[in-house]
């Protein structure tokens, strides 16, 4: 079974200070820290352990500037088999990534496609359901558990309020995958520095034959901190004192 995985170098911002470039357009990133995005690497464990239960190969692909092959190297000491980095834009537009990689990926043999659910940094989920529609593969989203039974794969998906969806998807497909599909691996240093000396293939938007004319690329105009809202107001008194208090919010909200 050939597996192909899309991942994404994303920064890391839950415990940072986050700064907003002058143009207004961007956060700063030279004093954040970079890492493999948390969804892709529940894929590409996933991808691994069906590889080592059918056998077969697993490629990571990523798209972004020399610093990206960080996140391969680390894709490669967790188990997969070969890398591309593709040198292109640092988008956010989730279209224009996936027509990118669909140009990268047709001809090539595979029986799925991976990819997380979602990018830490934008949240949109775009890219996998993208990039199956322009392939023309079926696809499910928000996996979290893969059956592979001859020329189609059994899924289980995630819907709204904690409801499971059972799936059979014809292969080759596009499945992108939720946290929790798995138990991630521990990646030793020495896994990670023998992955070093693995070559990563590096090919730019020509050698693709990627051509720009197609919709129009989304565009960011602005970045800008959510507005500060009033502080919460600590009621105090009495049970019954408390009640009056927020009785006469609650008129004074709906008048």
């Amino acid at each position: 079974m050939n597996i192909i995985v899309c991942v994404k170098r994303i920064p890391k911002t839950a415990e940072a200070d986050i700064l907003i470039e002058k143009d207004g357009k961007d956060i700063k990133r030279d004093h954040l820290v970079f890492a493999l995005n948390d969804w892709d690497g529940y894929a590409v464990r996933e991808a691994v352990l069906l590889k080592e239960k059918f056998e077969g190969e697993v490629t990571v692909i990523t798209i972004g500037p020399e610093e990206s092959k960080e996140v391969l190297t680390r894709c490669l000491a967790m188990g997969a088999d070969r890398a591309v980095r593709i040198e292109g834009p640092s988008s956010s537009d989730g279209h224009l990534i996936a027509r990118i990689l669909a140009q990268a990926i047709k001809g090539q043999s595979f029986d799925l496609i991976l990819t997380g659910v979602q990018a830490e940094d934008d949240g949109w989920g775009q890219v996998g359901v993208a990039l199956a529609q322009i392939l023309g593969l079926p696809h499910a989203s928000i996996v979290t558990h893969i059956e592979i039974e001859r020329d189609k794969a059994k899924v289980r998906r995630e819907l709204e309020g904690g409801i499971e969806e059972l799936l059979e998807v014809k292969l080759p497909a596009v499945l992108t995958i939720q946290t929790g599909i798995n138990e991630p691996k521990y990646v030793s240093l020495s896994a990670i520095l023998d992955a070093e000396d693995k070559e990563t293939k590096e090919v730019g938007m020509e050698e693709i034959g990627f051509s720009s004319k197609g919709p129009l690329d989304a565009t960011i105009d602005q970045v800008s901190f959510p507005p500060t809202g009033k502080m919460a107001e600590i009621l105090k008194g009495s049970p019954e004192e408390v009640v009056g208090q927020l009785t006469e919010i609650i008129k004074k909200k709906k008048g």
